[in-house]
């Protein structure tokens, strides 16, 4: 049998929850279900051995541990005991789960739990433990493993915490009492279904009479009414929140809330003076700003905007005034040029008016206020001022130079009204057509005018003070140059005229116009007719249409081109102009072939053909020409497809064929640019079942066998290379691999024959040689390189 044995801290507990019937616990938290406890043979008697107890193995219980004790020895929490331990030290306790030994320790011969560390309710509110009793001897449990949890009892050691502050919160100004500004919230970490601990209150520390917060909800409303944002718009409380209901011993916190009383339109707009006066200078541009006032008004933002209009003024039309909606400021823009001469001052009454008006604080208005403003105009130095801006005068293309056209006047508009010269902006008038009198003003011709060339001339007059010439006036003279008729007309265009031979007797065979670079006032009207030479001619006629068109006409048929292929007809032209001008035009008729249609096939001269030489014989001519064409091109297609010899020429010397590569080697120590095995000279026996005509690459379907092949060692030069070219030409008719042709690389081999034997330098690195190469220097020199390099020294020391 075991038991579990509470602490003194666990009976003081039990004592304290009476109102369980003893029937169900044995001890703090005991589990009757599992069985009744039996008393343990070295145990006190106690008040709790009035219960019944039945035998049982183990008894488990929930503990409680305080948490952060303070203590300096570790914190009893409970004791283990088994039935079987008879005192002798046999049996052994273990103690596993969550802080087993790390927090949690048991005294293995007694059975004592003790917690070692200050435990934190707030950080792990339980443990969940397993106890066993085991033999010391073996390790063999003499009791079942059973599960038992450690419960951590909360203590009041966290204060509230406003999570969510500092607080930022508004509220309009002049609102009522008990408004409703915001609702703070604090949260306590201790256990808030174990006693006051997490039962908190709210209370202001610093903020009143202003404001009040409720102690349960922590809403803060407005404590006093009528609170103004312009004498003072910013509060800062201190609000505190406390546990263990506010009562002494309790733990708080605390947290600031700034409140801001935000704008109401309950401030009229004010002018900080009755009257307010401007001077400007009468040379002020067009919709300058003459002056900038402001009416006053102790709100903020939309509350302060305001609108401004001109309830009265002596200078109608003159001023205007607009909002500026960065400062709300009254701009004054002037309409019209000032003229001191004419009114040197103006008076006007200006309103500013609220644009958005709560209808709450209509008892605090009216929300409008008015001023007067003076502008005096000040007298300036001005330019002169011409009488017409614009004068326009006209002057005829034939006026002969210095002909008087107009006359431009300008006065000074000051009191001084000084006097004033002229003169013309040069930059209007580049040519110099024109001059002004610097006096008078009178404008005259400095050059022959062209109306076709410029027909108006724009010019800018300066009139310039003769005491400031810095002040200059300007004017625009605009002279239009009338025309007179000094052109004669011509042809529209230049005319095409095609005459067809089968032509007809009074048909047409073109329509002319005429132009004129005159414009006279009643328009144009131009009169044809042919010139007098060739009035009576037998051939054309001209009619005049009467609409500044005329038609020429046939007057017989039977026009030939061999006989005359172009007819040259001068027509007169006659405008209506006075004095009438005209012109003579030559309108060329070519004579075509054509068709049933009228349609020109051909024009022009045409060519005689020789005096004896009949059709026949000119077609059989052209015969024989293209039969001589047709056997050339015959010639040269067949010897371009006749094909090459396969052996050449006996004559030629294959070895040619070597160069024509164009490549050149690197010389004897160049052992890289070229494959030294396809370089084997004659002697060298030959892999007879290796193709040389094709790439080594393509893959032979036929062979000869090796027996069939011919050594090319025992044979003469002569049959060498005639037995190699058949015997390749055999493998290209059999083999349907191989490409249609022969391969010249096949031939970079020489003769056994050759007096000289090999001039390769090749296989020199290979070979040894005693021969004496002295003869070589006298070969001439062609051959000096060679001398150099085997002349009057051993083969291999050539390559050391």
């Amino acid at each position: 049998m075991m038991g579990w044995y509470c602490s003194g801290i666990c009976r003081a507990l039990a004592l304290l929850t009476l109102l369980f019937p003893l029937r169900e616990r044995g001890c703090w938290g005991l589990n009757p279900s599992s069985g009744d406890l039996e008393e343990s043979p070295n145990s006190d008697p106690d008040p709790w051995e009035v219960l019944q107890r039945h035998k049982r193995s183990w008894v488990w219980n929930q503990f409680f541990v305080l948490e952060e004790y303070t203590g300096n020895e570790p914190l009893y929490v409970g004791k283990l005991h088994s039935d079987v331990d008879k005192g002798d030290g046999k049996v052994k306790y273990v103690l596993s789960g969550e802080g087993a030994t790390s927090i949690f320790t048991i005294d293995e011969n007694t059975g004592d739990i003790h917690a070692t560390k200050r435990l934190d309710r707030e950080a792990q509110a339980y443990y969940t433990l397993q106890a066993q009793a085991v033999d010391r001897l073996t390790n063999l449990p003499v009791e079942p493993r059973s599960e038992f949890v450690v419960k951590v009892q909360d203590i009041n050691d966290n204060e509230p915490k406003f999570l969510d502050g500092p607080y930022l919160a508004g509220v309009p100004e002049m609102s009522p009492l008990g408004t409703m500004v915001v609702q703070v919230a604090a949260t306590d970490a201790d256990d808030p279904t174990y006693g006051n601990s997490a039962r908190v209150v709210y209370s202001i520390i610093h903020g009143q009479p202003y404001f009040s917060v409720e102690p349960k909800t922590g809403v803060i409303r407005t404590a006093l009414p009528n609170m103004d944002r312009e004498t003072r718009d910013q509060y800062v409380l201190v609000i505190q929140a406390k546990d263990m209901v506010g009562q002494m011993g309790g733990l708080s916190g605390t947290t600031s809330v700034t409140v801001t009383l935000t704008d109401v339109n309950d401030n009229p707009p004010r002018f900080t003076h009755r009257n307010y006066q401007y001077t400007v200078l009468e040379s002020l541009p067009v919709q300058s700003v003459v002056a900038r006032i402001k009416a006053a008004d102790a709100d903020i933002g939309s509350n302060a905007e305001m609108d401004y209009r001109i309830m009265d003024s002596d200078g109608p039309g003159m001023f205007n005034i607009t909002t500026d909606e960065d400062t709300q400021d009254g701009v004054i823009i002037l309409l019209k040029p000032l003229d001191f001469e004419t009114k040197s001052s103006f008076s006007l009454r200006i309103e500013a008016t609220n644009r958005n008006i709560d209808s709450n604080f209509l008892s605090l208005g009216p929300f409008s206020d008015t001023t007067s403003v003076k502008v005096t105009v000040e007298d300036v130095n001005e330019p002169p001022v011409f009488s017409t801006p614009l004068s326009r005068m006209f002057v005829s293309e034939d006026a002969k130079v210095g002909t008087s056209i107009g006359r431009v006047t300008a006065h000074d508009p000051d009191t001084t009204n000084n006097a004033i010269r002229y003169s013309i902006d040069r930059n209007t008038d580049l040519e110099r057509f024109f001059n002004v009198d610097a006096l008078s003003g009178v404008i005259s011709t400095a050059k022959a005018l062209d109306r076709e060339a410029n027909s108006v001339h724009n010019l800018t007059i300066f009139a310039i003070e003769t005491q400031d010439p810095n002040q200059i006036g300007k004017g625009i003279s605009l002279i239009t140059v009338q025309d007179i008729n000094d052109n004669a007309p011509v042809f529209a265009i230049d005319y095409e005229t095609l005459l067809c031979e089968n032509a007809m007797p009074g048909q047409v065979i073109q329509t002319i116009s005429a132009v004129d670079k005159d414009e006279p006032e009643r328009g144009h009207r131009f009169y044809f007719a042919l010139a007098a030479p060739v009035a009576g001619n037998l051939n054309f006629t001209l009619r005049d249409n009467k609409d500044n068109t005329a038609s020429v006409l046939t007057k017989r048929g039977g026009f030939r081109r061999r006989e005359q292929p172009v007819y040259r007809l001068p027509v007169l032209i006659v405008d209506n102009g006075s004095p009438a001008l005209s012109s003579t035009n030559t309108l060329s008729v070519r004579v075509c072939d054509c068709d049933s249609d009228g349609v020109a096939l051909s024009c022009g001269a045409v060519a005689y053909t020789a005096t004896g030489l009949s059709t026949g014989a000119l077609l059989a001519i052209l015969g024989c020409i293209i039969t001589l064409l047709v056997m050339v091109l015959l010639i040269v297609t067949m010897r371009r497809r006749r094909k090459e010899p396969l052996i050449l020429e006996e004559e030629r010397d294959i070895r040619e064929n070597i160069v024509r590569y164009d490549d050149e080697g690197g010389g004897e120590e160049d052992t890289e640019a070229f494959d030294m095995v396809t370089l084997r000279n004659l002697n060298v026996i030959r892999d007879p079942n290796v193709r040389r005509d094709v790439t080594p690459d393509t893959p032979t379907f036929f062979h000869y066998p090796s027996t069939t092949r011919p050594s090319y060692k025992s044979l003469p030069d002569n049959v060498v290379f005639r037995e190699f070219i058949w015997e390749r030409l055999k493998d290209a008719d059999v083999d349907p691999s191989a490409p249609p042709y022969d391969s010249l690389q096949t031939y970079a081999f020489e003769g056994s024959g050759s007096v000289a034997e090999s001039l390769s330098s090749l296989e020199s690195l290979s070979t040894d040689s005693d021969q004496n190469y002295d003869y070589l220097s006298n070969w001439g020199p062609r051959f000096k390189k060679l001398a150099d390099l085997y002349g009057n020294s051993d083969g291999t020391s050539v390559f050391s």
